[in-house]
Parts: structure tokens; sequence; C-alpha cells
């Protein structure tokens, strides 16, 4: 099912690392002066261009600086800096530990952030702690921009507005928190309106920036360039799927994406991927049961490819819930097939439609 030149991309794309998150330091790395002993405080030379940059490529940012909380997001606020720290860890746990619970509430991977301290001791127990994680001396900064790993291909509309769809989601959060009753009486409250179109070329950078950025939900982990997109977008032997979402705190942007190979009596889901930031939406199988419901109504028999890694389980889950049986295994690919008898409805509390 996997070409031999499918695996040779892939086996380079899982090569590239990108950063999703920078977490900085504070004393003597955002600024110069440490905040509890020096009566003057200011900002390290460039650092707030270096911080709008960032965040302009949709590259998020947060602290992990052992300092006293209040005093050092008073520091922040005062420099206009604080909106663009999410989930920031001040305290006096260990750096390592901070990370951590950043990577944890961003639902992100280690291995997608960056972190940048003046003390080498610190920068040592995080690299010692956790491998996975880009270490950054504050002496480096002025490199920081230039890296290839903090400068994604495109920029696209989703990304530039990332930090934004963040803070949306903590609101999200907070409400679901207060609200008192099932958590499908708190989805209904949210007016999700779930669209699914097929791709179209201005969609493509986003598609191939989802193909690169996710990995939990991701039934292959294969990745796509723009112009292999564009091919399979322009082939009348593929269905390039792209779905978005948005409730009444905002849009969570482009979220799911699916390539459908179309064979005369066999269709073959070549990949399946939806954002980490609807996990916990209820959306996650629409996109599923929607390609299900298109087999059925095109008479054809339904496959799909999986490939395990150490973090998309859950996808494998996913398609065994929906119905799918295992009946094959190539390589490290297994395959899925679904009879198309039970295919589930949309949830009621989500407003689905479906753009050709």
């Amino acid at each position: 099912m996997i070409s031999s030149q499918e695996q040779e991309i892939n086996s380079k794309q899982k090569d590239k690392k990108f950063i999703k998150c920078v977490v900085w330091d504070l004393d003597n790395t955002l600024w110069h002066g440490v905040l509890l002993e020096d009566e003057k405080i200011c900002l390290r030379e460039n650092i707030v261009n270096l911080i709008h940059t960032l965040d302009s490529r949709g590259i998020l940012q947060s602290i992990a600086s052992k300092n006293e909380s209040t005093t050092a997001i008073a520091k922040l606020e005062e420099f206009g800096l604080k909106e663009y720290f999410l989930y920031p860890q001040i305290n006096w746990n260990s750096k390592a530990s901070s990370i951590k619970e950043i990577a944890t509430l961003l639902n992100i991977g280690l291995d997608a952030i960056a972190f940048i301290d003046d003390q080498l001791f610190e920068l040592e127990e995080v690299q010692f702690n956790l491998p996975e994680i880009l270490c950054i001396n504050a002496d480096k900064i002025s490199n920081v921009l230039d890296m290839s790993v903090m400068n994604p291909r495109f920029i696209t509309e989703d990304s530039s507005i990332r930090r934004l769809m963040y803070i949306s989601d903590m609101k999200r959060q907070n409400a679901e928190k207060e609200f008192v009753g099932t958590s499908d009486e708190f989805l209904a409250t949210l007016n999700m309106h779930f669209t699914i179109s097929t791709a179209k070329e201005e969609d493509l950078q986003r598609a191939e920036e989802l193909t690169l950025r996710t990995n939990q939900l991701n039934t292959t982990g294969y990745t796509y360039s723009y112009d292999e997109l564009n091919h399979f977008r322009k082939s009348q032997n593929h269905k390039l799927l792209i779905a978005s979402l948005e409730d009444k705190y905002g849009s969570y942007g482009k979220i799911g994406l699916a390539l459908i190979e179309c064979q005369a009596d066999t269709w073959i889901i070549k990949l399946l991927l939806m954002s980490c930031r609807v996990m916990s939406r209820g959306v996650g199988t629409i996109m599923m049961n929607h390609i299900m419901s298109l087999a059925q109504k095109n008479n054809v028999r339904l496959l799909a490819e999986f490939v395990s890694n150490d973090r998309n389980r859950m996808m494998y889950i996913s398609y065994k819930f929906a119905g799918f049986k295992e009946f094959d295994q190539r390589g490290n690919s297994v395959i899925f097939e679904n009879d198309l008898t039970r295919i589930q409805p949309v949830p009621l509390y989500v407003n689905f439609k479906v753009i050709d």
C-alpha cells in the first residue's frame, strides 16, 4: 500500500524538527538583571522584536523562571509582554518540571520545545532530564530567528493567530470548569460549526503544516509537501479533504485533513489527522464517519492505513471503535477494512456542513 517513494519521503520528513514553543527564562535572559535583587531591570536588546517575530511565525512562547510570580508578571505587564506567554511557570520548581507542565498544558511534545536560559546549570539540568528539549544559551539569542527549526516554510492564516486561538481555548476550558452539567450539555453551549470541504489551493500551505505539526491524532504520520498536496488536489484518483471548526469563542482554524486514494472499487485512507486542540470537543470522528458515508454512497470497499508511532495510539483506537478491522500488515503499516454497516451520526451538539 505504501510505495517506496512514499517511504523515502516520510523517512526524510520525520527527521525534521520544528519548534512549536519557546520557553524563556527571565533574569539575565529576557531582561538584564535579577528581578528580586536589582533596582533597575531593562529588557535585553532586540528582545521585543524577537518575541513579536516568533509570535507572527506561529511559534508559541512561555516562561520557566525561578522567581516570585506576582512580581514577575507585573514586570512583564509593565513591559507590555505578558500576553505573549502562555501558561507561564514562575515558581521555585526545577526548570525541567516547569517545562513538562507547559508541554502538558499546551498538549505538545517535548521535542517541539526550545528552552532559553543564561545559567549553564539550568540548561544542563533540563538537558539531562528532558533530552528531547532544544536548549539554547542566552548568549546565542541573536541567532534564534535564523535557526531552521524556528522558520516554518509557510506562515499561514492559522499560524499567525495561533496564540490567540490558544487563549480562546483557555476561555473554553475555564467555562467548562465552571459549568454544572454533563460534558455533552457543556458542548451544546459552544454552538460548534464543523465544516468539511474539498481542499482548495489556498488551503495547501495549512495542509502541509498540519502534516508536519500533528503527531498524536495522526493515523500514519505521513508528511506531504505543498507540491505533493497540490498534485493530490488535482488528481482524479484522490480526494483531499480539509476540516475547520468554530464556536462562540472564535475559530479553531483548519483542524483536520484526510487524503483518500480512490481506485475503481476500493478507497484507501492514506492519511487522517485532527489537531490535538479539538481533542476534547467531541468532533474527532466526524471526518472519519463522513468518509465512511461517502464510500458507502459510492459503493466501494473502504480500507485505511495505520502506522504506529509512540504517540498516535488514540487514532488506532478510533479506527477500532468506528468498526475498522485489521486484515493485513505490510511492513510497519496495518491495513484496516470497514464493512460500512455501522456509521455513527454527527453529534447533536455540532452543526455540520459539507462544501464540495
